[in-house]
C-alpha cells in the first residue's frame, strides 16, 4: 500500500487517466479507475534517501517483567529474540502486505526497553528508493511485539499490544512527518505542496 509520498504517484506514460480517477477518490493512488486495489507504479519517481521510525508498547504483568529482568524465562532471552524477529520481519514486509513494493533496505533496527508497565518498542528503517519505509518500520515493531507475547505468554496470558504508529518519516516529496511524544497533534513540515487531507507517505 505504498501510495507514494503524500498519496500521489508521479504521472508517467499512460498514467494520466488513472491519476485523475485516483484523485477523485480522495487521493488514494492505490485504487484504479474502477476502485480496485493495485500496486502503485513508482517507476517515474526519483530515488531518494528515506527513513521511518515506528513505536509500540506491550503491556505486561509485573511477574513477567521481573522474569525478563532476571533472564528467568524458559524460552530464553525475550528482548533479544523479539529484536531479531522485528529485523527479520521488516525485510519481508512485501511478502506480508499485499501491495507493498520490495525495497532494498540499507538498515533496520529494533530497540526494546523495559518500563514499569511493559515493554516499549522502537523500530527504524532506512532505504534509498522511490517510496517510503513506513510499513517496514511498522512491521518490525508489530512482529517484535507479537514475539514478546509468544516469549512471555506462559507467565502472562493477558498481555496487550498498544499504540503501534509511525512517529517519524523523512525523505520523499511529502517532506518530514514527526509526532512529538505526549502531544495529540503531529508536527508536519512539508517540503512541497501536498493537500493536508492526504496521508504522510
Amino acid at each position: 500500500m505504498r501510495e507514494g509520498d503524500g498519496g500521489r504517484a508521479d504521472q508517467g506514460a499512460g498514467q494520466g487517466a488513472d491519476q485523475g480517477a485516483d484523485q477523485g477518490r480522495g487521493g488514494l493512488s492505490h485504487l484504479d479507475a474502477e476502485g480496485r486495489a493495485r500496486m502503485v507504479d513508482v517507476s517515474a519517481k526519483p530515488v531518494t534517501e528515506r527513513r521511518a521510525v515506528a513505536e509500540g508498547f506491550v503491556r505486561c504483568s509485573p511477574a513477567l517483567l521481573d522474569a525478563v529482568r532476571g533472564r528467568a524465562l524458559a524460552k530464553g532471552d525475550l528482548l533479544n529474540t523479539a529484536r531479531l524477529a522485528g529485523v527479520l520481519a521488516a525485510k519481508r514486509t512485501d511478502e506480508l502486505i499485499p501491495l507493498c513494493h520490495s525495497l532494498p533496505l540499507d538498515h533496520v533496527d529494533v530497540e526494546l526497553t523495559l518500563e514499569d508497565e511493559g515493554v516499549r518498542l522502537r523500530g527504524v528503517a532506512l532505504t534509498r528508493s522511490r517510496t517510503g519505509v513506513e510499513m517496514e518500520a511498522l512491521t518490525a515493531v508489530a512482529v517484535a511485539a507479537l514475539t514478546v507475547i509468544d516469549m512471555g505468554k506462559a507467565l502472562d496470558k493477558g498481555m496487550v499490544v498498544e499504540s503501534i504508529r509511525v512517529v517519524e518519516k523523512t525523505g520523499g516529496r511529502s517532506g518530514t512527518y514527526r509526532v512529538d511524544v505526549g502531544q495529540a497533534e503531529p508536527d508536519r513540515t512539508e517540503e512541497s505542496e501536498v493537500p493536508s487531507r492526504e496521508a504522510p507517505r
